[in-house]
């Protein structure tokens, strides 16, 4: 992809988070899924860590190597037109170096967008402390500068998600970080964990930049999302498991009663798969 369309691609996503209309972004894990969510309508797409690294033999949280996160970026960001954002979870990197060399990466492999979280992913699960996650989207929003693509950075706070401190707590601690990584050049703040109508009500006009929610159970639907104000949902990992699930049941169908009806009715063919992936447009 050459730069010229790649940061016409950055511009066309940021403008996405205009909070005119709710941004709903399923999340590919190869190839095959990014075609598909394409297909379907989708006006742009995300990566989901877990499903990149399922796919490539690894559990979450960055234990597959650098290398592959990259390459499968590369082959989502090859065969679609829309715009595509990455989650490099916490960079892979360990310093401010290390992260713009993984931004930078990432910018080459076809992406205009980052998922950067602040938490640590060695040890038991904690966060960066606030003055070293602002470092890091600074490192990254230099970083894509300098490689001339605006990508949009989606700062991720993972105060809800990983119960940090006592509840009644969070919400000024999540909002303390998440405006703070605004201030370092975040274009969106991500919110993972939070479900619930009040939460989202109190946390929308208290942040500085749009909010990026995850779909999780007790979540109100996108249109009173919309309402409420949050500029973008993730899937996040639903749709890898979800397509995990079918290939359980549907082995273990076939293995006990020696059928797979269960994959027939509505099955996408051969064929119509072939041309899914011969017709990729980039």
């Amino acid at each position: 992809m050459n730069r010229d369309t790649q940061r016409a691609k950055a511009e066309a996503f940021r403008a996405m988070h205009d909070r005119s209309r709710i941004l709903v972004l399923p999340n590919a894990w190869d190839a095959m899924s990014a075609r598909v969510i394409e297909e379907a309508g989708a006006r742009a797409i995300a990566t989901t860590s877990a499903g990149v690294a399922f796919s490539v033999g690894y559990p979450d949280g960055e234990a597959m190597p650098r290398d592959e996160m990259i390459a499968a970026i590369a082959r989502i960001a090859r065969v679609v037109t829309v715009p595509v954002s990455a989650d490099i979870e916490s960079g892979f990197a360990h310093d401010a170096r290390e992260l713009a060399e993984t931004v930078r990466r990432v910018i080459d492999a076809g992406a205009v967008g980052i998922n950067l979280e602040d938490r640590i992913h060695d040890g038991a699960p904690s966060l960066y402390d606030l003055e070293v996650g602002v470092r890091r989207v600074r490192a990254a929003r230099e970083a894509a500068d300098s490689s001339g693509v605006p990508i949009v950075i989606n700062a991720r706070t993972d105060v809800y998600l990983l119960a940090i401190g006592e509840a009644d707590t969070r919400f000024e601690h999540a909002v303390r970080r998440a405006n703070a990584y605004r201030k370092a050049g975040a274009d969106c703040l991500f919110i993972p964990a939070v479900t619930r109508r009040a939460d989202v009500e109190r946390i929308v006009p208290a942040l500085e930049g749009p909010l990026n929610l995850l779909v999780a159970p007790g979540i109100p639907p996108v249109p009173e999302l919309e309402r409420l104000g949050v500029a973008r949902l993730s899937v996040g990992t639903r749709l890898t498991l979800g397509a995990m699930s079918t290939l359980r049941n549907t082995v273990a169908e076939l293995l006990s009663t020696g059928t797979c009806e269960s994959t027939l009715e509505g099955a996408t063919t051969y064929a119509e798969a072939n041309h899914l992936m011969a017709s990729r447009r980039s």
